[in-house]
């Protein structure tokens, strides 16, 4: 999501459309079920590599698993996700980063 605050952040989404549109688009009350043969633009993820090169040193992980944390993050917020609508809101994001970096073989580290 586009933060409009006057400092460098670590990743942007772009979505191409709102997430109820999305939801309405594609038929389903959730991401969880997307019928695997629909296919939809969600929108662009920009990351600042020169901020995941800093952070990945500070969170102990190597550049292409800061990337790999980074992509996800900016997926999940493609789909509505948001950390920033509260505590639980974070929590369940945080949770489901960890549970596709997982699947996707990464470290699976803690960054929060």
């Amino acid at each position: 999501m586009h933060r409009h605050i006057g400092k460098t952040t670590d990743v942007l989404s772009f979505p191409q459309m709102s997430y109820s549109v999305k939801r309405k688009a594609l038929g389903v009350k959730s991401y969880n079920a997307i019928n695997a043969q629909r296919t939809t633009l969600l929108g662009d993820i920009v990351i600042n590599l020169q901020a995941a090169k800093r952070q990945a040193t500070e969170h102990g992980l190597s550049f292409m698993e800061e990337i790999s944390w980074l992509l996800v993050h900016g997926i999940l917020h493609l789909i509505g996700y948001d950390h920033e609508k509260g505590k639980y809101a974070g929590k369940k994001m945080r949770e489901k980063e960890k549970e596709l970096l997982k699947y996707m073989g990464s470290t699976g580290k803690d960054k929060s």
